[in-house]
């Protein structure tokens, strides 16, 4: 999968290469439509989104994506259960005002789940906090504290808890640096939470 981005968004390669071809998928918080276009194209799925903003899914339709207005905290519960194969949060977990209760809708409408986090225990953050005595600004968390749109930051290893306590099991798991690339295996998670800029996770839920 060699297909250029728009954008620096690199991690939507990894996401997309958790995909099965021909998969039926719901992106939620699709945006600009970016990852159900490179997933239409280069997984061949049978894609749908679901975008809080006017403009992005203005940007989506205008792709020709199916793409509706919605609010993932309200309007998952809607959807039935085992309705598509994969359901995606990619970088939007942290702005939902209830994470575990959309995950837990996430796991329910899709036989699978990806969902990718920025870390808020990256080793950069903890500098800045510890060092500056301000709020960080990364390349993944880029906004100031008053205009941000993330009200729920959390680790890696925040995460990993999350999914244990709604009874979901990570299937893989990846942490990525600042380029995009990911963190050797061989390493302990506890480095992942240290060095990993975000982390992408495809889960399942007990059956």
């Amino acid at each position: 999968m060699q297909q250029a981005l728009a954008s620096s968004r690199v991690d939507l390669l990894r996401v997309a290469e958790l995909v099965a071809p021909g998969s039926r998928v719901l992106d939620v918080g699709c945006g600009d439509g970016e990852l159900l276009r490179l997933l239409m194209d280069e997984r061949n799925v049978d894609g749908r989104g679901i975008e809080l903003s006017q403009h992005g899914v203005n940007d989506c339709v205008a792709k020709g994506l199916s793409v509706i207005q919605g609010d993932a905290d309200a309007d998952l519960a809607d959807y039935p259960d085992d309705g598509f194969d994969y359901v995606i949060l990619s970088q939007t977990l942290q702005a939902t005002r209830h994470p575990r209760v959309v995950l837990e809708h996430m796991l329910r409408i899709g036989r699978r789940a990806i969902v990718s986090v920025p870390n808020f225990g990256h080793w950069s953050v903890r500098a800045q906090l510890a060092l500056r005595g301000r709020m960080p600004v990364t390349q993944n968390l880029a906004h100031s504290w008053y205009d941000t749109p993330n009200i729920h930051f959390c680790t890696i290893a925040d995460f990993v808890t999350l999914a244990h306590e709604v009874g979901a099991t990570i299937d893989k798991s990846v942490a990525l640096d600042r380029a995009g690339q990911p963190l050797r295996h061989g390493w302990p998670k506890w480095a992942w939470n240290l060095f990993g800029e975000q982390a992408i996770f495809l889960l399942h839920r007990g059956r």
